[in-house]
């Protein structure tokens, strides 16, 4: 097979087939470093592990390639390598949790464990040392330990036990070396010792005797535990800079009162090694390898004496050591020993630290060669250059790094002590590099040498959330948390431009979720629009702005009910210019570039969440000039859409980029590349953009009506689509008059009028609003074309109506409960209810208000029904008949359940 053909370094000499996908994930910036690093090769191929987000990396260092472990739906969680580096297990934390077995060699998942720890995931494994068992601990409150057996095909563990909530939270484990069927766990003050069989696990916890009382000495926390080599001992360090020695022969008991493990285990001696806290323990064959949060790495003999230390400066705590499996040639005093400790001393090993950084160590230099410093902190902010392949990328820790994406080389780099990186932005010429920080302030650097061209400004009273520059580099814009755009110009001072403040607004009062500049289709002059959840959409007159006063022209509202996240340009495929905006509720709309009016509403692409940040896909050279397409970020994806959009689900695809969520997204100048910001998982990946395979999966979905039918319930074949039809050319009979004896004349469409009648016989009830927004994209979808209205619709365009207005995810009880919770009181129960005169008067006065001959007719129609009394006196309305029936028939307080199964007559789900 392919695996056990595999040899190391193989997957890098595969070629890299084009994939179906249309992303295909190419490189990962950072990493997670509360996560070890390992050393997977040393030597001319220098190979580590680390994990990214919900990947795991094989990186190549010196060959400057990545080959990329991927499988998980969540972020990894922990992961740990066996002894000759060649299987690799991760497991990860959330949804549907998965444990997964690599082949390092060959990339290949061997292994896949479904539902280990089903209610909260993995949070410490471990893998024994002949590579047969691994041990997992799940992250609940109360923990679940079990023992896998993972050769073998099967989804239970051998073997599991239930952790006591006094135990603490067991955060670390490892087996022993000689004995697989032993392992040791410990929290931050708690070490439990496990002795397991094929039907039971046996634990030991002991951690009441380490008081200072009993060793006159403060112990300190937790932070890992070894066994030790050919003896009965065991070892966990602490952040006090103590080792505690365990052994399971006592020697001030008896022998024949001594216990059997794991319940002999005892603390015999705490000995104080240093005063920095250690944060790394472990046994490397006869050496015991200590690393501190100073950077410093020691390595003891059996008896805790010092051999060997490394003290480099300016490296921080660590969190890993990771040794290479090859020995370096030692040095001729070193060459005719065959001590094990010696051998140890000739192994290189990989060092991680907590603050990020990763370094090489050769134990024949006193070197510490630095191969990865990444971003300590939340990354939220990245830009690509507008004519070259550079990327910038900027984070909470303040650090502001410039990659050349195409080579992958790090160019520059500048850290800001005072707050953090929140936004960027390029200049479209490429001349400069905007930054908007945590603290409000806003930075203008050169975009080469990342250097201020003036000093920083500071008007803002929140985090700076969006920043960007006009088309012409005249006017920087930003948008904060406290809901203010501000505006900044370049004007000549003494025969130089500078940039200086020219006026703010707060003109929204909800977060600001998009700001956007544009250009003027009479002129060259740029146009400025804020999208805030507010629902309002403003666009500000930059012309007539004068110093401290920023001019709005327009102020619309662009949703009844949604709430907009984010809006672009739309591409001109029409003689008519428009706005792309997508809301909370999967929806998109195109509006009138000029009148603000809805022109058309759209289903957007549904994957779990809806669309947080949009952005048009730069045209190749080797595009089709017609075709564009729309790339975005929904809270945990990232994806392509074909445009113009229409509402067909083929013609778009996403895939999971940052499962805790997604904070920026870029897009290469030419289109080839897409970029996304995890925030705090401290990565951002490149996504290498294949176009081919999304034309090739919306080819497939098939052409015209065919995607749109299958989102009918049953399809075109289904009961639906047949009462559909009915309705449809029952409007025509009713139009015509259905007891005139005249020949009919049947068509293929129905009148724009007749629109509302059906689509609520069928289950849509759309507001007087969306009714208008319905009839007016039908009535003016030819006028710019033609100059004609259209006055009909036919059965194809009013299914493609429908699916697009309807709502994506249904009738939901939970919105009208939460209704309900906004507009009720509780009564004695605890149950929110509405009094029913007030059910009455806000039916009449608060939104789109109904009239009380409308709202008394309504429900007399509705509770008719209800007493079965349709075809009697009630068809002709009778206005103290209908308030009898209404003071009978509804009860003095009105809950959402009765609200929806007694009046409105809907079925409400178990």
């Amino acid at each position: 097979s392919l695996v056990w053909a595999a040899t190391p370094g193989m997957l890098f000499q595969k070629d890299k087939e084009s994939s179906p996908d249309p992303l295909n994930l190419s490189w990962v910036f950072g990493y997670n470093s509360s996560l070890a690093v390992h050393s997977l090769m040393d030597g001319k191929d220098r190979v580590i592990l680390y994990v990214s987000s919900h990947i795991a990396v094989i990186h190549d260092v010196l060959g400057n390639r990545q080959y990329h472990l991927q499988g998980h739906t969540n972020v990894i969680s922990c992961l740990c390598v066996s002894e000759d580096k060649r299987w690799v297990v991760t497991a990860d934390q959330g949804p549907d949790a998965l444990i997964i077995v690599w082949d390092s060699f060959s990339g290949i998942p061997v292994r896949t464990i479904f539902g280990s720890h089903p209610e909260h995931g993995v949070c410490a494994i471990a893998i024994s040392q002949d590579a047969r068992y691994l041990v997992t601990i799940s992250a609940g409150t109360v923990q679940r330990v079990c023992i896998w057996r993972w050769t073998l095909p099967t989804e239970k563990p051998m073997c599991s036990t239930e952790l006591r909530s006094e135990f603490g939270h067991q955060d670390y484990v490892t087996f022993n070396p000689q004995n697989a069927h032993e392992f040791v766990s410990n929290s931050k003050t708690q070490v439990i010792f496990y002795l397991w069989g094929r039907t039971s696990v046996q634990g030991e916890h002991v951690a009441l005797l380490l008081s200072p009382q009993t060793f006159k000495c403060v112990v300190g926390r937790f932070s890992q535990s070894v066994f030790l080599f050919n003896t009965s001992k065991a070892l966990t360090a602490t952040l006090a800079g103590k080792l505690v020695v365990w052994d399971a022969v006592d020697p001030h008991i008896p022998p024949e009162e001594q216990q059997a493990k794991p319940h002999g285990m005892t603390v015999i001696k705490v000995v104080s090694m240093q005063k920095e806290s250690l944060t790394v323990l472990m046994v490397l064959e006869s050496c015991i390898v200590t690393g501190d949060v100073k950077g410093h790495v020691k390595f003891y003999d059996g008896d805790l004496l010092l051999l060997s230390f490394y003290s480099p400066s300016k490296v921080g705590p660590i969190r890993s050591l990771s040794f290479s499996t090859t020995l370096r040639d030692p040095p001729a005093s070193e060459s005719d020993s065959s001590n094990s400790v010696s051998l140890t001393l000739n192994r290189n090993f990989i060092l991680s630290t907590s603050d990020a950084t990763v370094f090489h160590v050769a134990t024949d230099s006193t070197d510490f060669e630095k191969v990865m410093e990444e971003a300590k902190r939340a990354v939220s902010a990245i830009a690509c250059h507008p004519q070259q392949a550079l990327v910038a990328v900027g984070s909470h820790c303040g650090l502001l790094k410039v990659w050349d994406y195409w080579e992958i080389k790090y160019l520059a780099s500048r850290i800001f002590t005072k707050a953090g990186i929140q936004c960027l932005s390029y200049d479209p010429k490429g001349y400069f590099l905007a930054a908007g920080f945590t603290d409000g302030s806003v930075y203008i650097l050169d975009a080469i040498s990342l250097q201020s061209i003036c000093k920083e400004f500071q008007f803002s009273e929140g985090p700076v959330t969006h920043i960007s520059f006009s088309h012409n580099s005249e006017y920087l814009a930003t948008a904060d948390e406290k809901y203010s755009v501000i505006v900044y110009k370049t004007v000549l001072q003494n025969g130089r431009w500078c940039w200086e403040h020219l006026a703010g607004l707060d003109s929204h009062y909800k977060p600001i979720r998009s700001i956007l500049f544009g250009v003027h289709s009479d002129s060259n002059k740029p146009r400025l629009l804020s999208l805030g959840e507010d629902r309002r959409l403003v666009e500000y007159d930059l012309s007539s702005s004068i110093k401290d006063h920023l001019v709005v022209t327009h102020q619309d509202r662009v949703e009844q009910m949604a709430v907009p996240l984010c809006l672009a340009w739309y591409p001109q495929l029409s003689l008519e210019s428009f706005i792309l905006t997508a809301n909370n509720c999967y929806k998109m709309k195109l509006l009138n570039a000029t009148t603000k009016m809805c022109r058309k509403t759209l289903w957007g692409p549904t994957y779990g969440s809806p669309l947080e940040k949009i952005q048009i896909l730069p045209r190749t050279s080797l595009a089709d000039p017609q075709q564009y397409y729309l790339v975005y970020v929904t809270k945990d994806k990232v994806g392509l859409q074909m445009l113009p959009v229409d509402g067909n689900p083929h013609k778009s695809s996403a895939f999971i980029c940052h499962p805790n969520g997604v904070s920026d997204l870029a897009i290469s100048y030419d289109g080839r590349y897409v970029f996304t910001a995890g925030g705090d998982d401290c990565t951002v990946m490149k996504w290498k953009v294949n176009l081919n395979a999304l034309d090739a999966a919306s080819f497939l979905g098939g052409e015209d009506l065919i995607p749109f039918y299958n989102l009918l319930d049953g399809g075109r074949e289904g009961r639906f689509f047949r009462e559909l039809e009915d309705y449809f050319y029952y409007a025509q009979l009713c139009r015509q008059g259905i007891d005139t004896l005249e020949n009919r004349e049947v068509s293929t469409d129905i009148l724009l009028e007749e629109i509302p009648s059906v689509m609520r016989a069928i289950g849509f009830y759309p507001s007087e609003e969306e009714i208008e927004e319905m009839i007016n994209e039908v009535k003016f979808s030819k006028c710019v074309d033609t100059g004609e209205q259209v006055t009909k619709i036919d059965l194809g365009d009013f299914i493609k109506l429908y699916i697009n207005h309807r709502p994506v995810l249904g009738l939901s009880m939970k919105s009208l409960q939460r209704a309900f919770q906004v507009l009720g009181y509780d009564d004695e129960k605890g149950d929110k209810v509405i009094d029913r005169g007030d059910f009455l008067s806000l039916l009449q006065c608060r939104g789109e208000q109904m009239t009380e001959d409308e709202l008394a007719q309504c429900l007399t129609t509705l509770l008719g029904r209800r007493r079965g009394r349709e075809g009697s006196e009630l068809d002709t309305y009778d206005p103290p008949g209908a308030a009898e029936l209404i003071e009978e028939e509804i009860p003095a307080e009105i809950t959402a359940e009765i609200f929806a199964a007694d009046i409105l007559g809907l079925p409400i789900d178990a």
